[in-house]
């Protein structure tokens, strides 16, 4: 077990003798049958059978079409460490060519916005932050930028919008919504004949008519469509989306406004089970077809049953009906391609009653808990920043 990885023949024999047990071989085995198995871990096994069969280590060498020297290496390793032994030796590959304060720099560089710098550009590319690093006097390319960047999961060349709630009674105008999504009015569950209804409207939708029919897809071709139209004109569709029964009714008008909405709602309160109901809750945004306490008095004067409640401002992303029209907009309404407004509103209300056929309540999982933290959140994060504003 003593002898180094320098030991040669003695007298013909190899006085490292290699005696495998069961388990051992067994490994060894099927090391040796494993397609998958690197070509330099099936050499060492090899080496390793070869020599609990007593073969010398020339005779290993030229049958295997290797080295003396590398069978005397692996038969050594083995006899000292067993199967573990014919793994590689950790390395410490190659030395950096960048010093750590190199690497820093860049990335603090990528973790600032270019306008900040004196970079007339709005968002940083790995080539852009690579000639940035040249003008402090480093040569790197952008692959290894893009590789630094990796490491922290930095993607300066991403963005996305948000808006923050400037609406001051935002929890107690959202809080509500999110209790009747749970199931729950002032504390009390919802009984069977109240109803939640999110309603919206999803304006301009266009008729665009292609100077040339589509194309559609086929064997190695993807879907065509021409990129010059003629307008049609424009329309509205109107919209309400049941939260506990997972069903909408709509209707498409020229226009939006107070007399269209006013239309929806008939619409819905006139039908089943809304006609009966107890309470039907309409949750709306601050639109200018139903803004403001002016517009709960006029619908509770048509439809005493009607509970109508506003979000915040710049908070449509709580109103479900936005999920239903996001569908809309992807199955129905892209790529535009429509003769006239008449195909456009029968397309739609066709796709209605489709979607309603297997339609099922959105899985909505945002709760008046996770309101409070996300505020909680933004707010600690705005006290932050008002020291650096000052």
């Amino acid at each position: 077990m003593g002898l180094g990885e320098g030991e040669r023949l003695v007298g013909g024999v190899s006085p490292c003798v290699i005696v495998l047990d069961d388990d051992q071989r067994r490994t060894l085995q099927a090391l040796v049958r494993r397609p998958t198995a690197q070509v330099r871990q099936v050499l060492r096994a090899k080496i390793v059978l070869a020599a609990a069969e007593g073969q010398a280590n020339a005779a290993i060498a030229r049958d295997l079409g290797t080295g003396v020297d590398t069978v005397r290496k692996w038969r050594t390793r083995f006899r000292a460490e067993g199967c573990a032994g014919l793994a590689d030796r950790p390395r410490s590959g190659r030395p950096p060519v960048f010093a750590p304060v190199v690497v820093a720099e860049v990335k603090a560089l990528a973790c600032q916005l270019p306008a900040a710098t004196g970079v007339p550009i709005s968002r940083w590319s790995s080539a852009e932050l690579a000639a940035e690093a040249r003008g402090l006097g480093q040569t790197v390319s952008a692959a290894t930028v893009r590789r630094w960047l990796d490491a922290d999961a930095l993607r300066p060349w991403h963005h996305r919008s948000w808006i923050f709630p400037r609406d001051p009674a935002f929890a107690q105008r959202a809080a509500p919504v999110l209790d009747l999504y749970a199931g729950f009015w002032q504390g009390e569950p919802l009984a069977e004949d109240d109803f939640v209804l999110c309603a919206d409207e999803k304006t301009s939708i266009q008729a665009r008519r292609r100077t040339h029919p589509a194309t559609p897809s086929g064997p190695g071709r993807i879907l065509r469509v021409e990129h010059e139209y003629e307008r049609g004109g424009a329309l509205a569709y109107l919209a309400a989306w049941d939260v506990g029964r997972g069903q909408v009714l709509g209707r498409c008008e020229p226009t939006c406004g107070i007399v269209p909405f006013a239309r929806l709602v008939k619409q819905v309160m006139t039908a089943e089970p809304y006609a009966s109901a107890r309470r039907v809750f309409w949750i709306v945004d601050n639109g200018s077809s139903h803004r403001g306490q002016a517009s709960i008095d006029r619908i509770a004067a048509a439809w005493p049953q009607v509970h109508l409640l506003h979000l915040p401002v710049h908070a449509c992303w709580l109103n479900q009906i936005e999920i239903y029209f996001s569908i809309v907009q992807r199955k129905v309404l892209k790529p535009n391609d429509f003769t006239d407004l008449a195909e456009v509103e029968a397309r739609l209300l066709s796709f209605q009653d489709r979607y309603n056929a297997t339609a099922k309540p959105f899985g909505w999982k945002f709760t008046h808990a996770d309101l409070d933290a996300l505020l909680d959140r933004l707010a600690a994060h705005q006290t932050r920043l008002l020291p650096a504003a000052a």
